[in-house]
């Protein structure tokens, strides 16, 4: 809960069984913008995962078994209390997460919808009936799994915890949540207010938080914990790996929304005062920190010039700088470790001999819009997620040759096209290998009821409307025979 006079937190603890539990210590939550204290947070431990494990676990079998349009209503019930609490989680976001006051409000008003498309979900179809060569009755129905766990990230923190878990929630399953270190409150303990707030039963919902030096042991537990049936992830692409192998080594189902190295492609009948504003928003809102951000914008040699001209003048007017001017569209990078990481990789490129068109400088948490061109797969920039307001631009002379470009990379997220050539567009997009491609659009795009997902490095599964199904429930094949199936008689 949010104290209105500091709009501080008040922590009460982790949210475990419905009652709010103190953890045996706490761990500093930052403000990114001048590493002030935000809050203290209770620093959990794998006591208290399996505490929260089997809550959920005891909160499952009612859960599961309250009738579908009871779930649908408590979803709706969520987003109300979301909606009227807005204002609370935007101050957080932009507080503790370090985002613009206009990205803060984009997500609290994406946040409630969410919720409203997981109660839809309560009414869809939960099976199939399929044919039988013994004349029986037979079924393919969807059945919730159990615990989910749920580990959620920084960067969108309302967003992407709610993505993360309240489809498996809307369909029967109990969660136990994670949030990252970064964002404890805002993606975490927040959401805890407002399940409370809004009526969930005890222990269908629970948060458990922990410190960086406990993220490894509070991680296993919630994998590994034979009681959890699934575990939802949306993160790193490295930590993607570590979550992924464990959960196949314990058969376990894995949802995991990793990282990108996203192109937007500029065709040379491009719209180039839509491109270079396309271009703005897809490189830079929130600092670049965005796993669908444009980290790469490839150019047709025709359009080039004109294009850069009108792009650099765009991303020249964004302010830098300190979330409590709203002015400052490019507000810090989530901590001091993920800033100078962003500089070296500018570092590096420039000492391969990479052109820094505009920006380039840093300082404390900070990074300017900087634009490189001359960029060549030698540098890791070309290579490495940069998650910062970092883009690269390079020239191509062909359609084979900017796929090419785009495909080079062991991710493979989203991708965008700029054309007047919509049967192009679709024909490229049959070869990028992405899971998602926007033509005449930049590569943030998101909405609650499409298959949210990449290929290759970028993840496996699909969130978002029903393919959310095929992640947080089982299959069950059940049949009623009804005397059309006959035995050999030696039986």
């Amino acid at each position: 809960m949010l104290d209105s006079a500091t709009t501080s937190p008040t922590i009460r603890g982790m949210f475990i069984g419905g009652a709010w539990v103190p953890a045996a210590r706490t761990f500093d939550d930052l403000n990114p913008s001048d590493n002030s204290l935000y809050a203290r947070i209770p620093d959990g431990s794998p006591a208290d995962v399996r505490r929260a494990i089997e809550a959920a676990a005891a909160a499952f079998p009612a859960w599961a078994e309250t009738p579908f349009h009871v779930r649908s209503h408590h979803m709706l019930k969520i987003a109300d209390v979301w909606e009227k609490r807005a204002p609370d989680f935007v101050a957080a976001a932009v507080q503790e997460g370090g985002g613009w006051f206009g990205k803060g409000m984009f997500e609290a008003g994406y946040v409630s919808e969410v919720f409203r498309s997981a109660a839809a979900m309560c009414y869809h179809a939960i099976g199939e009936v399929l044919p039988s060569e013994h004349g029986k009755f037979s079924t393919a129905t969807r059945w919730p799994l159990g615990v989910v766990s749920v580990i959620s990230p920084w960067n969108m923190p309302g967003i992407l915890t709610a993505r993360g878990f309240a489809t498996a929630l809307a369909v029967g399953n109990t969660i136990v949540l994670k949030p990252s270190e970064d964002t404890p409150y805002s993606g975490g303990l927040f959401f805890a207010e407002v399940l409370e707030e809004a009526g969930i039963p005890a222990g269908v919902f629970n948060v458990v938080t922990c410190s960086r030096e406990s993220v490894a042991a509070v991680g296993d537990e919630m994998i590994e914990n034979p009681t959890v049936k699934a575990i939802s992830f949306t993160g790193s692409t490295a930590v993607g790996r570590h979550i992924a192998a464990k959960a196949g080594a314990h058969l376990k189902k894995a949802c995991v929304e990793l990282g990108g190295k996203d192109s937007l492609i500029i065709l040379e009948d491009a719209d180039l005062e839509h491109a270079a504003k396309a271009a703005n928003f897809g490189s830079f809102m929130h600092q670049g920190q965005v796993c669908m951000s444009t980290e790469k914008i490839l150019v047709h040699e025709k359009v080039y010039a004109p294009f850069m001209q009108k792009f650099l003048a765009r991303a020249a007017k964004l302010k830098t700088g300190h979330t409590n001017d709203k002015s400052n569209v490019i507000g810090p990078l989530v901590n001091t470790r993920q800033a100078l990481r962003v500089k070296a990789l500018i570092d590096d490129a420039v000492a391969q001999g990479a052109t820094v068109e505009l920006g380039g400088k840093c300082w404390d948490n900070f990074v300017e819009p900087t634009v490189l061109t001359n960029v060549t797969p030698s540098m890791n920039i070309w290579h490495d997620e940069t998650f910062g307001p970092v883009v690269i631009v390079q020239a191509f002379r062909s359609e084979d040759e900017a796929i090419a470009l785009n495909n080079d990379t062991e991710y493979g997220l989203t991708a965008a096209i700029m054309t007047a050539d919509e049967p192009r567009a679709l024909r490229m997009a049959g070869r990028l290998e992405t899971g998602m491609v926007h033509v005449n659009c930049q590569n943030i795009n998101d909405e609650p009821h499409v298959p949210f997902g990449g290929v290759k490095a970028s993840g496996v599964g699909r969130y978002g409307g029903r393919w959310s199904l095929d992640a947080f429930t089982e299959l069950r094949w059940i049949t009623l025979d009804r005397g059309g199936r006959h035995f050999p008689p030696v039986f």
